[in-house]
């Protein structure tokens, strides 16, 4: 799922990672993530876009380019907790969109300007789509963007790692306390209730790279 904000005329405005770049874990996840994305058919520019599969940073593509063979789905702010949780792999949040012109105006200006570098855990594509729609990033010191599927990646080893799993996973309480232990660590992820959640200027955003923040999770702590 690789998320972005539509503008009008057939265009996406998206954070992106060039094909055949390094992911950024510096772990085994890196080979098993970049096996999992999107392939390109071709290295030829879009003669629609001009899109190439070799580009990074926050880029303008045609639809076409943009879901590269796969669906299109359409991102929910403002949901339930149950109709969160539900999701399992993201696609929603509990937190609430801006109207369309914020969206519209954070993303063409991080077009002209950038998002700062990539990194899949901290600086991702839908940390940048999440930022366009709320203005929310996460203050600094934390080791996670507000990414929902990396919410549910911690939320997952956060569960797998209990110190009881082993003596519960045989017995139905096992699997009912992994279940509350996963759910609970991914729904206190959420940026619509996480504390440490601030709105920030584009404008502000945009400055604080310029000083050297390679995260938009770092912006914060650089100003004040």
């Amino acid at each position: 799922m690789t998320p972005g904000i539509y503008v009008g005329e057939g265009k996406v405005i998206h954070f992106t990672q060039g094909a055949g770049q390094k992911i950024g874990t510096g772990t085994f996840l890196d080979r098993i993530i970049s096996s999992s994305s999107a392939a390109h058919l071709s290295d030829i520019p879009c003669l629609q876009c001009g899109d190439n599969p070799r580009l990074d940073g926050v880029i303008l593509s045609c639809v076409d380019c943009f879901l590269s063979g796969g669906n299109l789905y359409r991102f929910e702010y403002g949901v339930s907790c149950v109709r969160f949780l539900a999701q399992a792999r993201g696609g929603s949040t509990l937190a609430k969109s801006d109207p369309p012109g914020a969206a519209l105006h954070r993303a063409n200006f991080l077009l002209k300007n950038g998002f700062g570098g990539y990194h899949v855990f901290k600086n991702n594509c839908e940390d940048f789509a999440l930022y366009c729609k709320t203005g929310l990033i996460v203050i600094a010191g934390i080791s996670v963007g507000q990414s929902g599927q990396t919410a549910s990646l911690v939320a997952a080893a956060s569960a797998i790692v209990s110190p009881v799993l082993k003596l519960l996973i045989p017995s139905f309480s096992g699997i009912a306390f992994v279940s509350y232990t996963y759910c609970e660590s991914r729904l206190t992820s959420d940026i619509g209730v996480r504390s440490n959640m601030e709105k920030v200027a584009v404008e502000r955003l945009v400055a604080n790279f310029r000083l050297g923040d390679s995260s938009a999770a770092n912006v914060i702590s650089r100003e004040e």
